[in-house]
């Protein structure tokens, strides 16, 4: 929550009304109970939580609030920040510990927000910021398809879609082995 009322905050992109105290309230209530959750994890589960609570914190600010000239606010940064850094959070929370198997899964986290990332970008250009779109393909056959919007989404939006799937099913594929 605190991310997306940093990035409203930063911009509109959600083009919410809500007033910038209130997106500032919202931002700090919530990263404050992140932290807070973190911290009784901490206490629970393991102290290796410090660091990671830490830098969550870190990229939250430093990702949405474009610190340092916007140096953190890159698609690189995004697929480390919202990639593999949760993977590698959630298994130390789990475990108390990190392994090889886990940072596996958070270059493969890493890789599909990367990914997510560069379908992302376009689709929300066409969807936000494009007046009209205008032209023709010419395929080798002669034959003449016409461009707009809808076409150009039309890939984007089903390969998001696809990726939204796929990770739910590894997700609950990894819970049913864990169970079982």
């Amino acid at each position: 929550m605190a991310a997306h009322a940093l990035d409203e905050l930063g911009g509109r992109p959600l083009r919410t009304g809500l007033t910038r105290r209130t997106l500032i309230v919202l931002a700090a209530v919530s990263l404050a109970g992140a932290v807070a959750i973190g911290v009784a994890g901490m206490v629970v589960v393991s102290p290796l939580l410090a660091p990671l609570i830490a830098a969550g914190a870190f990229l939250v600010l430093a990702y949405n609030l474009e610190l340092a000239g916007g140096r953190f606010h890159s698609d690189t940064w995004f697929a480390l920040a919202w990639g593999a850094f949760p993977v590698l959070t959630a298994y130390a929370a789990q475990t108390g510990r990190l392994a090889f198997a886990p940072v596996l899964a958070a270059a493969g986290a890493l890789a599909l927000s990367a990914a997510q990332r560069q379908l992302s970008t376009p689709a929300r250009t066409i969807r936000r910021r494009t007046a009209h779109v205008d032209g023709t393909l010419t395929l080798a056959t002669g034959e003449i398809r016409k461009i707009d919007s809808a076409m150009l989404l039309a890939p984007l939006e089903h390969a998001l879609r696809a990726m939204s799937w796929a990770i739910v099913l590894l997700a609950a594929s990894l819970a049913v082995a864990r169970l079982a």
